[in-house]
């Protein structure tokens, strides 16, 4: 597929020979997963997050209506779209299915032709709504992740971080005196300048959970789960810098010859009373504080420094 992922479809079907019939079928253009019964076909779900499920309706242990129903209840599943497969094919069934939120029905014994076709259309659907989804939270500018992403993740992050007693780390990035570099320079120039910060804050997060994000105007938030104080630190640290190596000339900026960016951040510990706004509230402070004591500079809540590794 020219180095395209290939999307995931998830085959659950108590009887063998449909499951390797259907896998058969499919696995030509498509990652295959199999599933011999209702707990299966749950529990391979939340592990592999498949792009669609083809679900038999009469399964021993639990039927696809239950399964269904289990999909829908939790949030990693819910939006998985799944066609039945049934060889009940009265219209009742079939109503009966779509209005639990099946995206499709398909009797036995099926025609693969026709199974091919009904994959192909919905797995479409699901490119088209990625696409969307994707469009949708992120910076038009920067490309970075927009606020209503970032806000999305942090809610999450900050959840499992308080189910798993680990530390979660975030940071607030503002450019130095970037009003003053738009006047002396132009927007055009300030878009440019912002757009080459950002793809710094963007490389700087190595981790798959790690998340840079445009909060609004030139200020961008950085989070780090399962992060502690000292590392993430460091690593704001190594972007403060990589921003001044840039060499971005700013004549106007009473800081630097160049353009610059001040920091502050914070990590919730596992013992941390405080609250998702009290994390956030607590970075800002402390990019305050880099800001006062002069800015161009990283200033962390209960450290005195954090040195560039």
């Amino acid at each position: 597929m020219n180095g395209v992922e290939m999307q995931k479809v998830l085959v659950a079907d108590d009887d063998a020979v449909n499951r390797d019939v259907l896998g058969e079928l499919l696995m030509p253009e498509y990652t295959v997963l199999l599933a011999r019964n209702g707990a299966q076909t749950l529990e391979r779900a939340l592990r592999h997050l498949p792009d669609l499920i083809l679900l038999d309706v009469m399964m021993p242990d639990m039927d696809g209506y239950e399964v269904l129903r289990r999909l829908r209840a939790e949030p990693q599943t819910a939006h998985i779209s799944v066609i039945f497969i049934s060889g009940l094919d009265r219209p009742e069934d079939e109503a009966s299915g779509l209005k639990m939120g099946a995206s499709d029905y398909i009797t036995k014994p099926f025609n693969q032709t026709v199974v091919m076709a009904r994959v192909a259309l919905h797995l479409q659907v699901v490119r088209q709504r990625r696409m969307l989804e994707r469009l949708a939270n992120i910076d038009g500018l920067t490309e970075l992740a927009n606020r209503r992403r970032f806000d999305e993740v942090y809610a999450l992050e900050w959840q499992r971080a308080r189910r798993s007693n680990r530390p979660l780390s975030l940071a607030l990035l503002d450019i130095d005196a970037f009003k003053q570099y738009n006047d002396r320079y132009g927007h055009p120039a300030g878009d440019r300048a912002l757009r080459a910060v950002a793809r710094l804050a963007a490389g700087a997060m190595r981790r798959p959970a790690d998340l840079a994000a445009r909060y609004g105007g030139e200020e961008m938030v950085l989070l780090l789960p399962e992060t502690g104080a000292l590392e993430a630190c460091q690593v704001v640290a190594q972007l403060r810098e990589a921003v001044a190596a840039l060499m971005i000339t700013h004549e106007a900026s009473s800081v630097a010859p160049v353009l610059t960016a001040s920091v502050g951040g914070a990590t919730l510990a596992p013992d941390d009373p405080g609250s998702a706004a009290d994390l956030f509230e607590a970075a800002d402070a402390e990019l305050y504080r880099a800001k006062q004591a002069g800015r161009n500079r990283v200033a962390w809540r209960g450290l005195d420094a954090c040195a560039v590794q």
